[in-house]
């Protein structure tokens, strides 16, 4: 929710896509939803193959963790099971579950740890080297999960969060890293008399066993809450007027932002460490702090005190950070909201996703820009839930712009009801790879291509027109010493981009492959060209040949 209410010898770069395989394949028309509550026929857009029955490692290969702090992490393993476990170097303080591949424990000191994860079936087995960080940063990959709001909004309760975790194992996202359960807004009571902490209501009645029985699945849940002394949503917040934390709930619903005293402001006492020490107690892994604008007072306090809590809780700010104050909030937070809330429309993920190229020098290992959720799946903010408006081309570029930004990966939808389309979406791997690169950097804008176009608000008639360049190309540092890079067409009609390498800074023959279909499309030299679909990307992966 935000509240408007509301982007060595060898050298690897990623182009993006959402076309049939052949590089100068013939685009497909957009794909519609065929109603409010349907999800269309999109299995012969389906790319990603299924996963090997051989066991395979996946998830990011660097984890932090605070010294003496509760440490928790599930292996992601694709392929048969049942597959057992094992972690190769494992320092002293954390065990391995062979069976379940959660890694428990804490660590006393700052260090780091090289360890060698494993996962065996009877098919085969699969190793991947994993790095241990033990010190001050958390979060080092940008946090991949769920969050309630845009689905269940002010309906969310106790039993449709743990249905969503459920359904996170269920359909084995899980197993390609897909980690938080996040409650957004409306959890709140009021507080408790002798801890001043915020206590949940009527529609959360016994929220540690919720936390315990989401870790028991090898998953982290999240919460929410605001500084000011009232939510969005007209809940309990973190300060008060009254020394004591009383709060009163108010007769008028939120209008727009507002310093000035009232419900939606910043009040006299604050309440951030008795919060913070709670959730800890609790056993929340992620909180998602929202108001606007963010300022400094506000989140270092609530960064100190989640530090204090004796738990590693993630940070992230919502929303629509002041781009001024990113490198303040880069201090603090482990993500910021770049924007107000997304919408499931091209004009919604076109208009947020290709303007974050300005917030770039921002992102490092462990701090992200957020340019908000996926609106993939089945939405509908609490009524009305529906299939998303976005076609499957729109999906793939979301998807894939998402991850070149190294964006925080939360989805919104009805995990109950993910559909095939939705669900091959999300565990593409090699994919999911370019987001959780240990580098920890995002994609620039590298080149424009074709003119403008206009992007008109579906609904608004007072939102101004947008005029943003039609073929793009993105570049994104990876790791390795690789590259991601995407190629994208805002048009509605298809067409050529092409990118020359030396625009990429590579030298030399490169070999492609197409991240979408994890296949091989043969070598090239001083440029890469494709035919692109309207409002469809191109995802390859490029290795330099030296």
């Amino acid at each position: 929710m935000g509240t408007s209410r509301s982007i060595g010898m060898w050298a690897s770069v990623v182009l993006a896509f959402a076309i049939p395989i052949s590089v100068h394949a013939q685009p497909t028309p957009p794909v519609r939803s065929t109603g409010p509550s349907t999800a269309p026929d999109l299995s012969g857009r389906i790319l990603t193959p299924p996963p090997p029955k051989t066991p395979r490692i996946n998830g990011p290969s660097v984890f932090g963790a605070r010294p003496g702090h509760p440490f928790l992490y599930t292996i992601a393993a694709t392929g048969k099971r049942p597959m057992t476990f094992g972690a190769l170097g494992l320092p002293n303080g954390l065990s391995l579950d062979e069976r379940t591949g959660r890694i428990t424990g804490r660590i006393e000191s700052p260090g780091e740890f090289t360890v060698t994860l494993v996962a065996k079936n009877d098919l085969g087995s699969n190793e991947k080297k994993f790095h241990i960080i033990i010190g001050d940063k958390i979060g080092l990959t940008p946090a991949m999960g769920w969050n309630s709001w845009n689905c269940w909004a002010e309906a969310v309760d106790q039993d449709k969060c743990l249905r969503a975790a459920k359904a996170m194992v269920r359909f084995g996202l899980i197993d390609h890293g897909w980690t938080y359960v996040n409650i957004d807004d409306t959890w709140q009571r009021d507080r408790d008399t002798p801890t001043h902490a915020l206590r949940s209501n009527e529609k959360f009645p016994d929220i540690k066993t919720y936390a315990d029985q989401v870790h028991a699945m090898g998953l982290k849940p999240g919460i929410y809450s605001s500084p000011w002394k009232t939510t969005y949503e007209g809940m309990c917040g973190g300060s008060s007027d009254d020394p004591n934390g009383a709060w009163t709930k108010p007769d008028t619903s939120y209008k727009g932002h507002t310093d000035q005293p009232g419900p939606w402001s910043i009040g006299k006492y604050s309440f951030a460490d008795a919060d913070a020490k709670q959730w800890a107690a609790w056993g929340f892994d992620y909180l998602k702090y929202d108001w606007r604008p963010n300022r400094e007072p506000e989140t270092r306090e609530m960064s100190e005190a989640l530090k204090n809590s004796g738990r590693d809780i993630v940070f992230s700010l919502s929303n629509s950070a002041p781009f001024e104050s990113a490198e303040m909030l880069a201090k603090y937070a482990n993500s910021w909201r770049t924007t107000g809330d997304i919408r499931d429309t091209w004009w919604s993920i076109a208009t947020i996703g290709f303007a974050q190229d300005r917030w770039a020098p921002f992102a490092a290992l462990g701090h992200y820009n957020d340019p908000d959720m996926l609106v993939v799946g089945y939405l509908g903010w609490s009524n009305k839930i529906h299939y998303t408006n976005l076609t499957a081309d729109e999906q793939y570029t979301h998807i894939s712009l998402w991850c070149l930004l190294s964006a925080p990966l939360l989805l919104g939808c009805d995990l109950d009801r993910l559909d095939p389309f939705t669900l091959n979406l999300l565990t593409n791997d090699e994919v999911l790879a370019i987001d959780q690169d240990s580098l920890g950097r995002q994609a620039r804008l590298v080149s424009t291509q074709g003119g403008e176009v206009t992007l008109h608000h579906p609904t608004s008639k007072t939102s101004k027109p947008r005029e943003l360049p039609r073929g793009q190309v993105w570049l994104k540092d990876l790791e390795d010493g690789s590259h991601a890079v995407g190629l994208f067409n805002l048009g509605d009609e298809a067409m050529k981009i092409k990118t020359d390498f030396s625009e990429l800074k590579l030298e030399g023959k490169q070999s492609a492959r197409d991240l979408w279909r994890q296949k091989d499309l043969g070598t090239f030299e001083n440029d890469f060209e494709s035919e692109v679909p309207p409002h469809g990307v191109m995802l390859v992966k490029l290795s330099s040949e030296k």
